[in-house]
Formats: structure tokens, C-alpha cells, sequence
């Protein structure tokens, strides 16, 4: 079962920009996990295979920072630091059951007077949301059978289930081979997705409609994130698809179930360092 869990926190301390990366915040996680299972903590920091969680950059002031048109930009990397008493929200995507349980004894037994560190700052965690909220869209949970039942096999017209708008928050990538590629290919996104879904539902698809998704809408740019270490080169923006030609209501099915399980999963790389967070949006 997924959840998207949104993390309220409260920065004892201004947070310098150095300590906002993500690889400071995927330090963050693993201590969290660690503080209640030192073994699964070291686990997964050892572990080079795809990891059954996501993370967010953390965000500041207003819950998005708003973006490209009809789509919600967030705030990745910081130039500054983040003043004291600043109210932030983290968001942290599990993707299996077993990661999930394993911290529900850090859900439940949460104490708001104990510091988390980031850097030199302290960091309170205030509030956890795990349900959709009418200004914070990053937060939800549900089962992988709801997500293949409440996926639509209906097609034609207007529908919105044959048209699938994706916004690309944070910059995204893909590999291919020994490189990235910047290109959001219905190849690279759908694969992305297909993977982590036949990994983690439990409800295998042994191939998709690849050739009946069309690109029909593009506004993307490419950002650069550089820090000390490395340079990453994502797109940012919104990506239309739709669904034409001779296919089965099944294969539609399938492929609206991997759209709306791209806000857990995430798309493409360092999805557990805030990269590829993507939400499917619904318009009228």
C-alpha cells in the first residue's frame, strides 16, 4: 500500500543551504528510520537497488511555489538559509507495506518536544498529514487494488481518462544506458513507472499500450542542480498525453493506474533525493 506522507516541521534554528540538499535529507530519513529500526536503517543505506521510498526537497513559507501554467513548482534547492521558527513540510512517499509498519512506532509514539538535526539546525516534527488536504495535494494514501479499480477503462472524446496531464515538480531524468536523458519520452516515463509498479503492487502488468500514448501538450524547461559533489540536469513543467488508436479498455486501465500511482513513485532518478516528483492533475 502507498502513502504519501506530509512531515510539518519547525526549525529550532535558521538551516543553512549547504544542509538542504538531498543528500541531507536523505541522511534525515535514514535517521528517522534508524531511530526505530537500526537494522532496516542500515539496510537501506547500503542498498544500490531501487529503494521502496521517495523524498522531497524540503519546502518554506507557502505549501507550493506556484509554476509552470496549470501545473506546481517546488521549491528545490535554496540559496538561503531558512530563518528560524520558518514553518516547512517534508514529504516522504513509501511505497511498500513493510517499510510503512516498520515506522508506524515513529507515527504513533511522535513527540513534538524531541529535535530532529539537520546540519547544525533542530527540527521538530509538529504534525504528520497522510490525507488528501485542499492545500496540500502531496498528501494520500491508498491501496494498489483502489488504484487499479479506480482507474478508468473508459475512452473517447474529452474524457479526462484518456488524456493524462503530468507536472514535473522538481527537475527529472532519466537514465538510459550510461547516461541521463532530460526528454520525458512516453517510453522513459510509462517504463519508470511500470517497473516500480510491478515491484511493489503485487498486481503485475506484463506489458503496457506503449504505442498508444501520445505526447499532445509540451511546456518543460531543463534546471540545473549543482552542489559541491555533482551537477544533475532535470526538466521542470507539464507534459500532456493521450491515449489514441484500437485498444482495450484493460490496456487503458493500465495505463491510468501507472498515471495516478506517479505521485507515490515518483519518475526516473534520485527520487529518494527529492528529484522526479510528479503529480497527475485533473482539469475540468
Amino acid at each position: 500500500m502507498p502513502h504519501s506522507l506530509v512531515l510539518n516541521l519547525l526549525p529550532q534554528s535558521p538551516i543553512p543551504p549547504q544542509y538542504l540538499t538531498g543528500r541531507h535529507l536523505h541522511a534525515l530519513f535514514l535517521t528517522l528510520v534508524s531511530s526505530v529500526d537500526t537494522t532496516l536503517g542500515d539496510r537501506l543505506h547500503d542498498s544500490t537497488a531501487d529503494k521502496a521510498f521517495t523524498l522531497s526537497p524540503l519546502q518554506s513559507n507557502s505549501p507550493l511555489l506556484k509554476g509552470v501554467k496549470g501545473g506546481s513548482k517546488l521549491q528545490y534547492s535554496h540559496q538561503q538559509s531558512i530563518p528560524a521558527e520558518t514553518p516547512c513540510w517534508w514529504r516522504i512517499s513509501l511505497l511498500d507495506d513493510t517499510l510503512f509498519n516498520k515506522l508506524t512506532q515513529l507515527w504513533l509514539n511522535l513527540n513534538p518536544n524531541r529535535p530532529w538535526h539537520l546540519g547544525p539546525a533542530d527540527l521538530y516534527i509538529t504534525s504528520i498529514q497522510g490525507t488528501p488536504q485542499s492545500i496540500q495535494p502531496w498528501a494520500n494514501a491508498s491501496t494498489y487494488a483502489q488504484l487499479y479499480e479506480e482507474a478508468s477503462d473508459a475512452y473517447g472524446g474529452k474524457l479526462r481518462n484518456s488524456s493524462i496531464n503530468l507536472s514535473f515538480s522538481t527537475p527529472t531524468a532519466f537514465r538510459q544506458g550510461q547516461y541521463d536523458t532530460t526528454l520525458p519520452t512516453r517510453e522513459s516515463v510509462f517504463n519508470s513507472l511500470l517497473s516500480r509498479w510491478n515491484k511493489y503492487s503485487g498486481i503485475e502488468f506484463n506489458q503496457i499500450a506503449i504505442e498508444s500514448i501520445f505526447p499532445s501538450f509540451v511546456n518543460i524547461h531543463t534546471e540545473i542542480l549543482a552542489d559541491s559533489r555533482s551537477k544533475f540536469i532535470g526538466i521542470i513543467g507539464e507534459v500532456n498525453y493521450n491515449i489514441l488508436g484500437e485498444i482495450e479498455p484493460i490496456q487503458i486501465k493500465q495505463i491510468n493506474a501507472l498515471a495516478d500511482f506517479a505521485l507515490y513513485a515518483g519518475i526516473g532518478r534520485k527520487t529518494t533525493m527529492g528529484m522526479g516528483m510528479v503529480r497527475r492533475q485533473h482539469y475540468p
